[in-house]
């Protein structure tokens, strides 16, 4: 296989999501976003990533287990090595961070380290933390344990992580998202590694995708979009074997995932940024701002839920809020007096083009 030359065919909805990713940039880039939540949301986005892409390849952990281990709590139910594969992520995701923003070019040197850092204390050692396999490798299928793909001969790898390691460096005529997804699927189709070259591969790609000024604040999850469905985004990965390594069916589905991802992303900013035009507008003190900001996470509010959010308030103080929110018709409240639920009410103003989706 040649790596400096993939193939593929630039199709209507590779165009289509291109130039929808480019708007969602285009956003990013215009808006002024508040500093505070983009910090506490960026790691929020991070925790997810951690939590999907090591869901993906079996851990057990749920979101809300993942979510609590991610910000420091103890579980003793939780498996250990999948607590440590998923705080590897972090490691990881920090030292690709340090290299892109110091400017580094993708050396082999640099996704060594990634997978040694994925993998590092895990499972025994036996995924070889940084070093290229040295015999055969098979991708069992976890359902019918039957053998789906049998990657390169150990002995190839060495030249072929050099050819894509200079492709990366080099390559200037391919547009710098399908450059991403390009460099994902060589990197698991050349399985370079005993284990975790899925992890690997996401985070090269994620690399390649932050390295072109596709950042994004760093917000988004595409690894979500990958384990809401894993038969499609595997069917996808095989798609290119089953094709004489033609990426084109691959690329259309990593666009389209970049994009719905990314829309989504847009559509919670522009909840966020008119959530905090309200709260200037109406100089909404900080509980009735958590108030609004839990809405946009779950849907509604309770005020068993509110009472949660602020336990050091008493409970007349949190329904005062929220009668001070319903009446300058911020919010809504839905339900009997004992089961009340506050959604907000018109949060975003109907914006036609606001999401688009190929």
């Amino acid at each position: 296989m040649n790596i400096s030359q993939p193939k593929f065919q630039i199709t209507n909805s590779m165009t289509c999501n291109i130039a929808a990713i480019e708007r969602v940039r285009g956003f990013f880039e215009a808006v002024d976003l508040n500093s505070e939540w983009i910090k506490i949301y960026s790691q929020k986005a991070l925790s997810k990533e951690a939590h999907h892409t090591t869901h993906i390849e079996g851990t057990q952990l749920t979101w809300q287990q993942a979510d609590a281990i991610w910000n420091g709590k103890q579980l003793e139910d939780a498996d250990q090595e999948d607590v440590r594969e998923l705080l590897n992520y972090r490691t990881a995701f920090e030292y690709v961070s340090k290299h892109i923003d110091n400017e580094n070019p993708v050396t082999e040197k640099f996704i060594r380290k990634i997978h040694y850092k994925l993998v590092d204390k895990v499972r025994s050692g036996k995924a070889a933390p940084g070093i290229y396999r040295k015999i055969p490798n098979y991708v069992i299928n976890s359902t019918t344990k039957k053998v789906i793909y049998t990657p390169p001969p150990a002995q190839k790898i060495p030249d072929m992580m050099s050819q894509l390691v200079k492709w990366l460096n080099y390559e200037e005529n391919i547009h710098p998202l399908l450059i991403s997804g390009i460099a994902q699927f060589w990197l698991v189709h050349i399985h370079p590694f005993l284990d975790g070259n899925g992890r690997t591969s996401r985070l090269l790609s994620t690399a390649v995708l932050y390295g072109s000024g596709y950042d994004f604040k760093r917000l988004f999850s595409l690894s979500e979009y990958y384990d809401r469905n894993r038969r499609n985004f595997y069917k996808s990965l095989q798609s290119v074997r089953e094709n004489n390594l033609d990426m084109t069916l691959w690329l259309e589905y990593y666009l389209k995932g970049l994009n719905v991802q990314l829309n989504e992303l847009k559509l919670f900013g522009e909840k966020m940024i008119r959530k905090d035009n309200l709260v200037r507008k109406y100089k909404l003190n900080e509980r009735q701002n958590l108030a609004l900001e839990y809405i946009i996470n779950n849907g509604d509010l309770s005020i068993t839920e509110y009472q949660n959010l602020c336990p050091q308030v008493n409970r007349r103080t949190l329904q005062r809020d929220l009668a001070k929110l319903t009446n300058k018709q911020i919010i809504t409240e839905q339900g009997k007096t004992n089961n009340k639920i506050y959604l907000i009410k018109h949060l975003i103003p109907p914006q036609p083009g606001s999401g688009f989706y190929c």
